[in-house]
């Protein structure tokens, strides 16, 4: 099901507040605002509609969902939600058009001795309001054993299948989903509740060289994702084609962690489904937005801060602006947003960091920021690729940070390479910076920064050896062909043959290396090429 429009009346905070125009390929609805906004209160809207379209039970108060000081009115006219498909005829259909987390889900331990055959999920919903306690893992844990037991005697398994295979088909999904959100974290299965082996009826993990250790000891975050992960992939065979509302899976979550959840609850939920999250979390947040960068229709904002639900409102899918970032920011960050955004940004040449394991990626950007982190603690500097791409930002890098935090101030940096003194005017007439010299290899293997190296291992005697090394190697490479001023060209020989001369213990395992652990480390002011590149970047 994919919900069109919701209408609340009079209900909780809204006096009228229609929410429309929600597309029917939204698989995902990210509910933005700060704590009081309305995002819960919309969650207690959909349950509400529910019961009087299909739900079992209901659980109306008139204190707790009236909207104080609104005329009177009766409880099924609060909430009107209309459905982009017609309602399902049959009654269990209609027990699933909604599934409900709320934000209290926190079990902090459980330890089952005996089964009970739980009712469907469908017959039994646990939140009836969204403040009501949601823990929900000793109950799954009680459905797995259940399903496993069921699977043994199905005929749709064959006798001779093993045991592990029998097992996985019912914890596998669950074990491949916390692989992606904690990769070093591994569900090793349930314990043997129905024997008197002394195991605990919990489930079991293994992390490191740690193993068989129990739920109780997870970590709160993991077991937080463990808990969303777990229900979502033994409910989903039950709420198949239903909206799902998770009221703030942030909890306890760093803001990486957050990303990753986020994919792969909605990789779980059912591919007739919808999610609504509601979260103030930036991770969520971005990782919602890089979702919708790649699928646009597929995910949908609404923005709920700042609107005066006294008053009637029309509320619309947003599309995340400056604005809307800015907001998102002070939400989640309060005073800190201004705080972690930093001061300035310079952009400069290098392959921009795609893989973790690329070591040449964002060589000038990182070798800059060790140069420069004791006397420009607030500026960070970004590889984006080369000249061409720094000059006209075409990335649009600075554009996205500054839409993020306006107060940033962009640097935009290229190296001088070939160019002759008008390119370089022309290139500062246009508001770019340019490296006096040829490149950063140039900074780096300054005379004075390899006399450094050799005092900082107490050979400075060695220093003047070191540099005539790199003057011959120099020459060598103009032999070559290579200009006089291409100490990039010679980087790789230099590396070596300090290594040789000084017999350094782990100097890196290549120039890049090299540079960002020994070299950048020892430009420090009052050295000719610090001031000169300082110059060059910031005056």
């Amino acid at each position: 099901m994919r919900s069109k429009e919701i209408h609340l009346r009079a209900f909780k905070r809204f006096t009228d507040t229609h929410i429309q125009e929600l597309p029917a390929a939204a698989r995902l609805i990210v509910l933005a605002g700060p704590n009081g906004s309305g995002k819960s209160s919309l969650f207690d809207g959909l349950k509400t509609w529910h019961w009087l379209h299909g739900a079992v039970g209901s659980a109306w108060d008139e204190t707790y969902g009236a909207k104080v000081g609104a005329p009177p009115m009766q409880w099924p006219e609060h909430v009107r939600v209309d459905f982009h498909e017609p309602l399902p005829e049959g009654p269990e259909e209609r027990k699933k058009l909604i599934y409900v987390r709320s934000a209290f889900r926190h079990e902090a331990d459980f330890n089952l001795t005996s089964l009970n055959r739980p009712a469907s999920p469908l017959d039994s919903p646990r939140v009836q309001r969204m403040i009501d306690n949601d823990q929900s893992v000793s109950d799954n844990y009680q459905r797995l054993i259940m399903a496993t037991i069921s699977g043994v005697f199905s005929s749709e398994i064959p006798d001779d299948t093993p045991k592990g295979e029998v097992r996985d088909r019912i914890i596998g999904k669950v074990q491949e989903a916390m692989r992606k959100v904690f990769p070093d974290l591994v569900l090793e299965g349930v314990g043997e509740v129905l024997t008197d082996t002394g195991a605990a009826g919990t489930f079991y993990f293994s992390k490191g060289t740690a193993s068989d250790f129990l739920y109780k000891n997870l970590s709160a975050g993991e077991k937080a994702a463990f808990d969303l992960l777990l229900d979502a992939v033994v409910k989903g065979t039950y709420f198949n084609n239903s909206v799902w509302c998770i009221d703030e899976p942030e909890g306890h979550l760093n803001t990486r962690v957050q990303a990753t959840l986020m994919r792969t609850l909605v990789e779980l939920v059912p591919p007739a489904s919808q999610m609504i999250l509601a979260s103030h979390s930036i991770g969520f947040m971005r990782e919602a937005w890089e979702m919708a960068k790649r699928d646009p229709e597929s995910v949908v904002f609404l923005d709920l801060q700042d609107l005066d639900f006294d008053q009637p409102q029309v509320v619309l899918p947003t599309q995340p602006s400056r604005a809307f970032w800015s907001r998102a920011l002070d939400v989640a960050l309060g005073d800190l947003a201004q705080l972690v955004a930093p001061e300035e940004i310079v952009l400069c040449e290098g392959r921009p960091k795609v893989r973790s394991q690329d070591q040449k990626a964002e060589f000038d950007a990182s070798c800059y920021r060790i140069i420069f982190a004791d006397e420009k603690p607030n500026t960070d500097f970004l590889s984006i690729g080369n000249s061409d791409d720094v000059k006209n930002d075409r990335l649009g890098a600075g554009q996205a940070i500054q839409a993020v935090n306006a107060g940033t101030r962009i640097i935009r940096l290229v190296d001088q390479d070939l160019m002759d003194a008008t390119e370089v005017q022309q290139m500062k007439d246009n508001g770019v910076r340019v490296l006096s010299r040829r490149h950063i290899e140039s900074f780096l293997l300054d005379d004075e920064v390899l006399q450094a190296l050799c005092d900082s291992v107490q050979q400075g005697g060695t220093g003047p050896n070191l540099i005539a090394v790199k003057q011959s190697a120099l020459q060598a490479s103009v032999q070559r062909g290579n200009d006089p001023d291409d100490l990039k060209s010679i980087a790789g020989e230099v590396f070596n043959e300090a290594r040789r001369l000084l017999s350094l213990s782990q100097p890196g395992s290549n120039w890049e290396a090299f540079a960002r652990g020994k070299l950048a480390p020892l430009l420090r002011p009052g050295m000719k090429p610090y001031d000169d590149l300082r110059a060059d970047i910031f005056d």
